[in-house]
């Protein structure tokens, strides 16, 4: 079977403490923000560790969840004409693998070449992983995924067993060496997790929350990214776009989503830029909702690095906003499920 090019059909798959203003950075460093972009186009990053391109802002594979096939054709079809190469999704998202099943249909008329398709297990054991990667492989039409990543890790014993003995790391390094994974990474939501496994492997990417009200709140993330600085590790945000976790008794509005969607025109403009200011930050993937993610494309097409004033405002907007994360912190429980602390919702 050539590689690089879609599977046109389902058969056998062959070949995943609030800070100053200062506490962050505001200009991105050269090391990785070198390319040039053209005003009104979406700029492109280079992962770090193998120079390859990606659109600073990511298509949310788990957003199909609210959207019917044919919805699903036109906002993959909008994306690939505003020049979106980075597609992020993972079995866990909707029911039975509905948003695999969805975006590997409406990939179909894409040229292999011009997409960075991104998947994920949350599998630990080896068995398991080899049999989720295989059934994302045919669900998504392709023979293999530019980046596959360890989904949702939350504690130390989870990146224990990834790596211990028959564990699906065992899985990820084989599958590289026969070409059905060209980049590995991970996404967590914990900083005790995330630094786990940067502590045992190093990987291409690191997903995770990079979101304003999180870093003025207690510095959430920081540390992740300077140990991301050191390792030469590439960062892909998640949660960028978060405006907080919703009062209590208060009705959820247009999107109900398990953390309020930053909708206002500045302040998502402030947010994005916020996240892709910080070092090593090559993408956002923002929430799950396809006009969302339309207008994070529109606000990243002339990005400019955060401003002091606007980490300034910033500041002040976050101490009127609710965390996601702090409240775990402070009651100490850092491998906390967050679908425990939301029934029925997903995250990303």
């Amino acid at each position: 079977m050539e590689r690089r090019k879609f599977l046109r059909n389902t058969g056998k798959v062959v070949g995943g403490i609030a800070l100053g203003a200062s506490a962050m950075s505001a200009k991105p460093a050269d090391k990785f923000y070198e390319l040039d972009s053209i005003p009104g186009e979406l700029p492109r990053r280079r992962i770090i560790s193998s120079g390859e391109t990606v659109t600073t802002v990511g298509f949310p594979g788990n957003a199909l969840r609210h959207y019917d096939q044919k919805e699903t054709n036109d906002g993959v079809r909008w994306a690939v004409d505003q020049g979106i190469n980075l597609f992020d999704v993972a079995p866990a998202y909707g029911k039975d693998g509905e948003c695999e099943i969805k975006l590997g249909n409406a990939l179909q008329e894409v040229d292999r070449d011009k997409i960075f398709l991104a998947c994920k297990t949350g599998k630990r054991d080896k068995n398991a992983a080899l049999k989720e990667l295989e059934t994302s492989l045919k669900r998504l039409k392709t023979d293999h995924f530019d980046l596959y990543q360890l989904h949702h890790l939350r504690t130390i014993s989870e990146v224990e067993e990834a790596f211990g003995p028959n564990g699906c790391m065992e899985v990820i390094l084989k599958a590289k060496k026969e070409g059905k994974i060209r980049h590995i990474g991970f996404s967590a939501h914990t900083s005790l997790a995330a630094m786990a496994a940067m502590n045992e492997f190093k990987f291409d990417t690191v997903m995770f929350p990079i979101n304003f009200i999180e870093h003025f709140s207690f510095a959430f993330g920081q540390a992740v990214l300077e140990k991301a600085q050191n390792q030469g590790v590439s960062v892909l945000c998640i949660k960028s776009t978060s405006g907080g976790g919703w009062p209590k008794d208060t009705p959820r509005s247009d999107r109900k989503w398990w953390y309020q969607v930053t909708n206002e025109k500045k302040q998502l403009n402030m947010a994005v830029r916020f996240a892709l200011s910080q070092p090593n930050v090559i993408s956002v993937v923002p929430a799950s909702f396809i006009p969302h993610f339309q207008a994070t494309v529109e606000t990243a097409k002339n990005y400019t690095p955060i401003t002091k004033a606007e980490m300034e405002e910033l500041h002040v907007l976050a101490r009127e906003r609710i965390s996601l994360f702090l409240p775990q912190q402070e009651k100490g429980l850092m491998s906390y499920n967050v679908n425990d602390l939301y029934p029925g919702e997903q995250m990303g």
